[in-house]
């Protein structure tokens, strides 16, 4: 037997070899661009959601500005697809003889259904005031 009969059949099995190589960086590739993908609107929907608990804690201090004896009632149910819930609480106490009111103000916005689950953002802002 001559050497180039024991080398026939080398060359297909380098190629199927690097075939499957050139697959599992490709399927890696795109699993990596997914991943990516997803982190960046979960970004993007993170800064919406505070955004929109910021709005909450800004109606919440208009509110109190506008009638300064008690915590406003009821926010608006929802900004942009977020569930808005906007706390409050105040506290009273004396400073040389006037009256002084100290709020706190605690706005959270919510999206999605499960926490930690795919697609919940929750995002919370807290204020305090004095009036």
């Amino acid at each position: 037997m001559t050497p180039l009969q024991f080398q026939k059949g080398f060359s297909t099995i380098a190629a199927i070899f690097l075939l499957v190589v050139l697959a599992a960086l490709g399927a890696f590739m795109v699993t990596f661009s997914n991943s990516a993908q997803l982190s960046s609107a979960q970004d993007v929907q993170g800064s919406r959601a505070y955004w929109a608990a910021r709005a909450g804690a800004e109606w919440a201090v208009g509110s109190i500005v506008a009638s300064p004896a008690a915590c406003p009632a009821s926010p608006p149910a929802s900004i942009e697809g977020f569930t808005l819930s906007v706390s409050c609480s105040v506290a009273t106490y004396d400073e040389s003889g006037i009256t002084r009111r100290l709020f706190r103000i605690t706005s959270r916005a919510t999206s999605g259904t499960t926490p930690g689950g795919p697609g919940y953002i929750e995002r919370e802002v807290s204020v305090s005031m004095e009036v």
